[in-house]
């Protein structure tokens, strides 16, 4: 494979920490951005692994979600390094011949959160089950609101990229709810006139106040919201409360982290489905120092298509028929 030389020397857009010696192997992570606080714990999982591990350590992040071409250089870096494994969180499916490049020469390619749709790309997916934590947000929706017809939802996704994680979480949430979603595999199939719309919010909170002020406009007695993660709920709220409807509307949102779960505990947020990112990332290193050591390649969960992390609904307000645990086990829990 032929690197440019931009490529060789890094990217300004991307953030890298090394430690490297000639005499251990090396494990690359690269996020799709170094702010967002599951991103931030992931890399910290894997920092920590890495050093019990005896690997070296890189970690590359892009500037923001859907932006693959800092990936792509990241890719490039690593491989031209030598790495032995390669954890991404690939911010869209045009970052796939670079990792299909990967695997070619030898490296161990692990997604973490959101596989790519093509199977080639990846050895194997270590994630939460994305559409189980949307489907257990839909449920409580429902159930907490009582009277499903009357509601009125809105949408907040990562942008109009059809990603895999945005798609499931979305889709999830909305069979969750009780609505008919025609085809799983893309963002906006269903047409129940309850969904007010969908709006990209880039999944940070300048995107989840912009997509909620535009929800808003569109109809301004919205009753649920929907949010990719909990830094779009945090923008969401922001309008709400803009707007002076704060107490109007349910927020659900997925990631469970730290702050988010404080935010289910303040009431901001309702309910949130917890992942755990540190340990998708912790779990890839040890892979990929098995790999190293013997070739060993990782096993998906049974019955899946993917290492499934889990995932568990946080929420002061349980709703009947839908697990879930409280905001001070949340709390115990966060990001671990």
């Amino acid at each position: 494979m032929k690197f440019k030389a931009a490529a060789l020397m890094g990217a300004a857009v991307l953030a890298m920490s090394a430690g490297m010696s000639s005499a251990q192997e090396l494990a690359c992570l690269i996020t799709k951005n170094n702010t967002n606080p599951f991103f931030v714990k992931m890399k910290e999982g894997a920092e920590s692994a890495a050093k019990a591990a005896g690997l070296d350590f890189q970690a590359y992040a892009g500037e923001k979600d859907g932006d693959a071409a800092p990936q792509i250089t990241a890719i490039e870096n690593c491989v031209a390094a030598g790495a032995k494994g390669i954890l991404i969180t690939p911010s869209n499916d045009s970052v796939g011949p670079a990792l299909k490049d990967a695997r070619a020469a030898g490296i161990l390619v692990i997604a973490l959160d959101t596989p790519l749709a093509d199977a080639e790309a990846q050895d194997i997916t270590f994630a939460t089950d994305n559409f189980e934590a949307g489907l257990l947000i839909g449920k409580w929706a429902a159930a907490t609101m009582g009277d499903t017809s009357k509601a009125k939802i809105a949408m907040l996704d990562i942008n109009k990229d059809n990603i895999s994680v945005d798609v499931q979480r979305d889709t999830g949430f909305l069979v969750g709810f009780g609505i008919e979603v025609p085809d799983l595999s893309v963002l906006g199939s269903e047409t129940d006139p309850r969904v007010i719309g969908h709006e990209s919010s880039d999944a940070n909170p300048e995107g989840g106040l912009r997509a909620m002020e535009t929800l808003l406009a569109k109809d301004p007695d919205i009753n649920v919201v929907y949010t990719i993660n909990e830094p779009a709920a945090e923008g969401a709220y922001q309008a709400l409360k803009n707007a002076g409807k704060e107490k109007q509307a349910l927020i659900v949102s997925v990631d469970g982290g730290c702050p988010g779960v404080a935010s289910v505990k303040s009431g901001v947020i309702g309910a949130t489905s917890q992942q755990y990112p540190l340990k998708m990332a912790s779990l890839g290193i040890e892979a990929i120092a098995a790999y190293a050591k013997d070739g060993t390649k990782p096993t998906v969960t049974e019955g899946l298509s993917f290492f499934n992390t889990g995932v568990n609904l946080v929420t002061d307000k349980p709703a009947a028929g839908v697990p879930s645990i409280d905001s001070t086990k949340g709390t115990e829990l966060c990001w671990g």
